[in-house]
């Protein structure tokens, strides 16, 4: 199985339209104005040099690259681009496309030669798309995951069984995919900083910190091992989430409310174009100066918007009184059809 990964995407996506900026850096998010609240949603290799990353404020990412362009999220155009380079993947011969989000996906495909396969899509998608992409082959998702980080920028990167441990075994835990910092801190404290040693862990020992089904599945994650099966059954959302930064704090209780119902008005429109009821809600909040907060809720299923606000204003009740918000958040979680598949959330749903 082979992971395809766009090298940075929404950078390339914007000098596709703006060829003079080519080699200069990029920077993307909010309205593309840094006097703004807003965060960065990607930057170009030439401006991660000096520091900047996704989720960055916008204002500090500006601070360290003066002479960067600055340019709004623009997302119709990169959902068009993504959806280019997913057709292209889908005509390759054989190819089983499993999408992950605007800029990856796994392709599962039978062959004696997978790297010349790779260098055949990531031909394919340059010659489609003008778009450079990585490819990482393994043996296992996580594996094929995992190694398109080593293929980086344009390269091919293969990680199997026989080459896991001498590639990744000294490396810390958070290099892997689904451990963060926060796990990667948790995992320290039981006396296992790197790869190797999550590897040689017993997964029952892991049980009493992350729980009966989380425990073993970061010991799998050490291993490399999972899955090798790549399912191309449609996606289906889980739940649909909107945020609003706002560019002066809420500091009033009847502001916060009313930023909470037009969140809820625009979330409840998506969640009514899939049909499905609402289960769960949570809440996003963002204290100045850039302390993040959640708050989430199981309900019963319904479809009642009144009941839906309620519950919002609900939860509106675990803000701490007295300081000031930059940024409301709301998620509402939907009841999935039997058949939907509990696959990766895409990059594009959902925080």
């Amino acid at each position: 199985m082979l992971h395809v990964d766009l090298d940075q995407f929404i950078a390339a996506v914007e000098v596709l339209r703006r060829p003079e900026l080519v080699g200069k850096p990029i920077i993307v998010g909010g309205r593309g104005d840094p006097t703004e609240r807003a965060v960065v949603s990607t930057a170009s290799y030439e401006a991660r040099a000096f520091g900047v990353g996704s989720g960055m404020p916008l204002r500090v990412a500006a601070r360290k690259v003066p002479d960067a362009v600055i340019l709004p999220v623009d997302q119709e155009a990169y959902l068009a681009a993504s959806e280019e380079v997913m057709a292209a993947l889908r005509a390759q011969p054989g190819a089983v496309v499993q999408v992950l989000g605007w800029d990856e996906a796994f392709v599962g495909i039978e062959t004696e030669d997978p790297k010349a396969y790779a260098r055949q899509i990531q031909a394919a998608v340059l010659e489609r798309t003008r778009l450079q992409c990585s490819v990482g082959i393994g043996d296992t998702l996580v594996r094929a995951k995992v190694a398109t980080g080593f293929g980086k920028p344009a390269g091919v990167f293969r990680l199997t069984a026989g080459n896991w441990l001498d590639v990744m075994g000294s490396r810390p835990t958070k290099d892997l995919w689904g451990v963060g910092a926060k796990v990667s801190g948790r995992l320290a404290k039981l006396g296992i900083h790197t790869v190797a040693e999550l590897a040689a862990s017993d997964p029952q020992d892991l049980v009493p910190e992350f729980g009966p089904r989380m425990g073993p599945w970061y010991a799998q994650l050490g291993r490399g091992d999972g899955t090798s099966v790549v399912d191309d059954t449609p996606w289906v959302a889980h739940g649909h989430s909107r945020e609003t930064t706002f560019q002066r704090d809420l500091t009033e209780p009847d502001q916060v409310h009313e930023a909470l119902r037009e969140l809820a008005a625009r979330v409840l429109e998506d969640v009514a174009a899939e049909g499905r009821p609402v289960v769960g809600l949570t809440l996003k909040v963002r204290y100045a100066p850039f302390v993040t907060k959640t708050h989430g809720r199981k309900m019963p299923e319904t479809s009642d918007r009144d009941d839906v606000l309620a519950r919002v204003l609900a939860l509106a009740a675990e803000i701490e009184p007295g300081r000031p918000i930059r940024l409301l958040g709301l998620r509402a979680d939907m009841a999935m059809p039997d058949d939907a598949r509990q696959g990766h959330t895409p990059t594009r749903g959902g925080w």
